[in-house]
């Protein structure tokens, strides 16, 4: 195959998975498995960026707040929450990094995670059928947004946006709610890691590296920024008016796929 077909279809599974509630980053380990190619960590960071910067307009109503509407209480209180969960997730996220840490390779952990991940969002879901939510994101949301985005870090498969969504939900914040809140509070802090990981990859390079390809990274940088976009506006209005249960089916579905490819 082609490299530049290869990074193309990278540039799509990431666009699209990186803020669906589907892992990402399971989604890329399959990918690459299935081209029989392994990218590097430097590209990989790369093209999540692509996916993040593109969706910032689409938020563009709640950044016109933080910058013309921040003298009011509501607007700093929304402002003060996003921070208190980046912080939460930049101290444990900043000391797994010093410590070297590596997300493992192997799919079977992906598997699990997109089957537990899976089944919870079937089960919350139909808990929260029939009951009252609310729109307003507690102090107590936006440090299990900070924790669920650690966990997420951690375990392939678990999905950053799945797992803080799952726990927004729990504690009764409305699927729109919980979605902009997680995403937003995503932002900052992927952003961040990924450009700490290219300072390093630009500064520190293994010394077995192979030279990067950069018209590559770029040509992955753009299409998964174009597809994010595209993924995301199509997200904020489909949970206008459904659940997140067929995204449970789906990740249940996949990880029962790949536990049986990796059985044959």
């Amino acid at each position: 195959m082609l490299i530049w077909i290869a990074v193309v279809l990278l540039g799509l599974v990431e666009g699209i998975t990186e803020f669906l509630p589907v892992s990402s980053t399971g989604h890329l380990l399959i990918t690459e498995r299935f081209l029989h190619i392994r990218q590097s960590d430097l590209f990989n960071v790369v093209i999540q960026s692509g996916a993040v910067l593109a969706v910032i307009p689409l938020f563009h109503q709640r950044f016109r707040q933080f910058l013309f509407q921040w003298r009011e209480k509501a607007t700093r209180d929304y402002a003060a929450k996003l921070m208190l969960a980046c912080v939460v997730t930049g101290g444990p996220g900043l000391i797994l990094e010093k410590k070297g840490f590596k997300l493992p390779e192997a799919l079977m952990p992906v598997a699990w995670a997109l089957l537990l991940g899976g089944i919870a969002f079937v089960l919350i879901e139909k808990w929260l059928r029939g009951r009252g939510l609310n729109s307003e994101v507690t102090w107590m949301m936006a440090i299990a947004v900070g924790f669920g985005q650690i966990v997420a870090a951690v375990f392939p498969g678990a999905s950053r946006s799945g797992t803080t969504i799952l726990l927004c939900l729990l504690f009764g914040l409305t699927r729109p709610a919980a979605t902009e809140f997680c995403f937003l509070a995503g932002i900052p802090t992927m952003l961040a890691a990924g450009g700490l990981k290219i300072f390093e990859a630009l500064h520190h390079p293994p010394p077995d590296s192979a030279p990067e390809h950069w018209g590559m990274v770029m040509l992955g940088f753009m299409v998964s920024a174009v597809v994010s976009f595209i993924a995301v506006k199509w997200l904020l209005g489909y949970i206008q008016t459904h659940t997140f249960t067929a995204f449970g089916w789906y990740r249940i579905g996949l990880a029962i796929l790949i536990g049986i490819v990796l059985m044959a």
